[in-house]
């Protein structure tokens, strides 16, 4: 069984709709192989797959790959993913199944206090991140050079929580801005990055769908 990186943490019927989309992403990614497998959810809303058949070593491996798991107790030094839950002047908090702290001395992501980097580089709450463990652990190597890559690039971004990737193309449609966007980038099941054209404001993106979505929103600027 893998346990997914990947919250489920709305309710009602978008936690149907969550669920359904998510088994179809798994589908899609392990459909060629010859395995079963079977979606369920943990207590704590992390999703789980079971995967049973000739190709379940491989299977879980792929799913490892595209949506990170997450384990008990990683061994120091190893890159492990958790959610961001919460934070305050002193760090962030990440659920990873048990609490994760990364202290501020630890996010290394430039100037300012971590509501600042967490607004600055659109990260929106329940966004996996990875961290490397530890007594003191520390955001990854790796999570810091794809946040970087973020600011670096031409063009800017808008980072959405509590919606599928569906649903935020739809939205980006019924707003009219289908043709200011490159593509709707997953980051998570409910987490979604909408990569904008050049020449798109995604402050001015954030403002013109935010009334669409009961979403955090947070404009990556380069």
């Amino acid at each position: 069984m893998v346990v997914l990186a990947s919250k489920v943490y709305v309710h009602g019927g978008a936690r149907e709709r969550a669920l359904d989309s998510l088994e179809s992403l798994v589908g899609n990614a392990i459909g060629d192989l010859d395995v079963q497998f079977e979606v369920g959810l943990r207590h704590d809303d992390f999703p789980t797959v079971t995967v049973e058949g000739p190709d379940a070593v491989v299977a879980r491996n792929l799913l490892r790959e595209e949506w990170g798991e997450i384990v008990p107790d990683p061994e120091p030094g190893t890159v492990a993913t958790g959610t961001i839950e919460s934070w305050d002047e002193d760090g962030f908090t990440l659920d990873a199944g048990d609490t994760v702290r990364i202290p501020a001395t630890e996010i290394d992501l430039g100037g300012g206090s971590p509501s600042q980097i967490r607004k600055r580089f659109g990260l929106v709450q329940h966004l996996p991140i990875r961290y490397e463990a530890g007594d003191t652990p520390r955001i990854a190597d790796v999570e810091r050079d794809r946040l970087y890559d973020w600011q670096r690039a031409e063009t800017g971004r808008v980072n959405v929580n509590s919606a599928t990737r569906a649903e935020v193309r739809a939205t980006v449609n019924r707003a009219g801005h289908a043709g200011d966007i490159i593509t709707v980038e997953r980051l998570g099941l409910l987490e979604q990055s909408i990569v904008c054209k050049p020449g798109t404001d995604p402050p001015g993106l954030l403002a013109s769908i935010g009334s669409y979505l009961d979403s955090e929103l947070l404009a990556v600027v380069p």
